[in-house]
C-alpha cells in the first residue's frame, strides 16, 4: 500500500454537509459523482496531500443508506492507494483478510476499488483503489 487515498464520511444530506466542510476546508469541492451501481453520489474536497469523500445514498437499498440507518453520520472508510489491486487482494487474502468484492469494481474518482471486511480489519471498513 502506498498511502491513504481519502477518507469516505457517510452524510445524509450532501448539500448540507457540503456547506458544512466548505466552511472547514474554505474550498469548494472539487468533484461531484454518482455512482450508480451503489446507489451512491460523492463529493471530493482537496486540502494539499489529504482527500475526503462524502457521499450520500440515492437509494434504500444502497450500502451507504444501510450504514446511516445502523451507524448515522459518520466516517465510513479509509481508503489506501495501491500500485496493483489484483496484487494486493490475493496477499492480503493469504494473510487471512475477508474480501468483499474480488473482482475490483469501478468507484468514484476514477478508480479501480474492492473493499475489506471491517471484521478483519478492527471495524473499519477499508477500500484498496487503484486509478484506472
Amino acid at each position: 500500500m502506498k498511502k491513504i487515498d481519502h477518507i469516505g464520511i457517510a452524510v445524509k444530506d450532501i448539500d448540507v454537509s457540503n456547506a458544512l466542510f466548505e466552511k472547514l476546508f474554505g474550498v469548494s469541492p472539487y468533484k461531484f459523482e454518482e455512482v450508480e451501481s451503489e446507489g451512491v453520489l460523492t463529493s471530493f474536497f482537496k486540502t494539499d496531500a489529504n482527500k475526503i469523500e462524502l457521499l450520500a445514498a440515492t437509494n434504500q437499498e444502497s450500502s451507504i443508506a444501510k450504514f446511516l440507518e445502523k451507524k448515522g453520520e459518520g466516517i465510513h472508510h479509509i481508503a489506501f492507494e495501491v500500485t496493483n489491486i489484483n496484487d494486493e487482494v490475493q496477499r492480503l487474502k493469504a494473510e487471512g483478510f475477508v474480501v468483499l468484492n474480488e473482482v475490483p469494481k469501478k468507484g468514484a474518482d476514477n478508480k479501480w476499488v474492492v473493499f475489506l471486511h471491517p471484521k478483519t480489519t478492527n471495524g473499519v471498513l477499508i477500500e484498496l483503489c487503484q486509478t484506472i
